[in-house]
């Protein structure tokens, strides 16, 4: 796989007041993000993933390092168009990028931005919206939507730009469990389907279990990385950053610490069901 993000010694740093210091968000961040991968970024408030993530479609420039969008330099202002049409964010509130009274318009306001011709504009809209599962709801103002419901009119909004990759930054956070597992059922179909890139910020633990890869920051810096399997097999290191284990890991830790003899690294709850028949025998 080629590289989509990169980034090197990627530093940002928040200006102070008149009586607090600068923040150093992030310090010397060097990684790689592989086109069609699906990652997960976890950390604790002040971690520095939210600021990461803005940083992968120049909403944020760095302080110090450089940011990489399929080779382009973010810094470059001659590229900003180019880097944030190939990079869609999503953010935590949707009422916060829905700008239209009608879902259709509303999807469609990217693209006509772009100058998308309006034959393509319709087609984009209509792909975006089945992609999402939101076609019947075309019509709709989407004030009078579910929170779940929203954040599936914003995806389909960056979907219409055709982005290669998209960048979800705690895009689940202000949802209930139900909205939160149909906007994760669509980013994982998108994954799966489109070979979109998924780059999904979140502290919530049970949002990674089928992601390709976590990454896990803390005070700024790159933690840990590596698959969910092997990133939540150390609970105890995660914990002393603040952080839980998905409910299926504790659940397969509590277990072992009985006496049952379990893995404890079974990230999923098929997994995790599995190990625990094998165990009963």
């Amino acid at each position: 796989m080629s590289t989509i993000l990169q980034t090197e010694n990627l530093t940002v740093t928040y200006p102070g007041g008149e009586d607090t210091a600068p923040t150093v968000a992030l310090d010397g961040v060097t990684l790689s993000i592989e086109r069609g991968s699906f990652v997960v970024v976890l950390g604790h408030n002040g971690s520095g993933k939210s600021t990461l993530a803005k940083t992968f479609n120049a909403v944020l420039l760095p302080g110090g390092g450089t940011v990489w969008v399929d080779g382009m330099d973010t810094k470059d202002e001659k590229l900003l168009l180019e880097i944030r049409r190939r990079i869609g964010m999503v953010f935590q509130n949707p009422d916060n990028q829905i700008v239209a009274n009608v879902v259709e318009e509303d999807v469609a306001f990217a693209p006509e931005n772009l100058g998308v011709p309006t034959e393509e504009i319709r087609q984009r809209v209509d792909d975006a919206l089945e992609a999402v599962g939101m076609t019947e709801f075309t019509l709709h103002a989407p004030h009078l939507l579910s929170g779940g419901q929203k954040q599936r009119v914003a995806i389909a909004g960056v979907l219409a730009m055709l982005p290669e990759c998209i960048v979800l930054d705690e895009a689940t956070a202000m949802l209930d469990p139900r909205g939160r597992r149909e906007v994760l059922n669509v980013i994982e179909g998108l994954h799966r389907e489109k070979d979109i890139t998924v780059v999904l910020i979140t502290h919530h633990m049970n949002e990674a279990e089928h992601a390709d890869r976590v990454i896990v920051m803390d005070d700024g810096h790159l933690a840990m990385d590596g698959t969910p399997r092997e990133v939540f097999s150390r609970a105890e290191e995660l914990e002393a950053m603040g952080l839980a284990v998905p409910d299926t890991v504790a659940l397969l830790r509590e277990l072992k610490a009985g006496g049952m003899d379990v893995p404890t690294d079974a990230v999923t709850v098929e997994d995790c069901a599995e190990a625990i028949v094998a165990a009963l025998g």
